[in-house]
């Protein structure tokens, strides 16, 4: 694997473990404040991102590049509102998918197409995580500042299951 390639592929996994760590941070945060079942849907972003991490760690292995763990940092821990958190979460996977789309152009220039055909299935990834966020935030806005509703759609989040993340297998 083209040493372009490989780093790039370090610094994602970098930042998915990042995103893990954030999102269960959030997790936190919401069950101090009572959002249980949002606490609950971040605990299975949790899960996710760290999913996602793992799929490029085995893609990583299977073309002999070279996996290396840099330090993550602590992520922010005090947010000012429910909408605020899916607010900080859309900005956040938006991050992620313009992160994703460089490690593309890296793989396309350095001709590796099996890497980027690998990548189609993390771009598509983030499409979802995206329209995720979008979905938060507009049941919380559509809830304004009505209570019951808002208690309503927190009892809808913590409904959500993990599924294992169907990233290509790498054998």
């Amino acid at each position: 694997m083209e040493q372009s390639v490989n780093k790039v592929f370090n610094e994602q996994i970098t930042m998915e473990f990042y995103s893990a760590k954030l999102y269960l941070q959030m997790s936190e945060w919401l069950l101090e404040h009572g959002w249980v079942g949002a606490s609950h849907w971040f605990d299975i972003q949790y899960q996710e991102e760290v999913a996602h991490a793992f799929g490029l760690i085995r893609w990583l292995r299977s073309q002999d590049g070279q996996v290396r763990y840099e330090a993550i940092e602590a992520p922010k821990s005090d947010f000012a509102s429910l909408l605020d958190i899916f607010k900080e979460a859309l900005a956040h996977e938006k991050e992620i998918t313009a992160s994703i789309k460089n490690m593309v152009k890296v793989a396309r220039a350095a001709d590796d197409q099996s890497s980027e055909i690998f990548l189609n299935w993390y771009i598509m990834e983030q499409a979802e995580e995206e329209e995720n966020q979008r979905d938060n935030i507009l049941g919380v806005e559509r809830c304004k500042d009505c209570q019951a509703a808002l208690l309503e759609f927190d009892e809808y989040l913590g409904k959500r299951e993990f599924h294992i993340p169907a990233i290509p297998y790498l054998g």
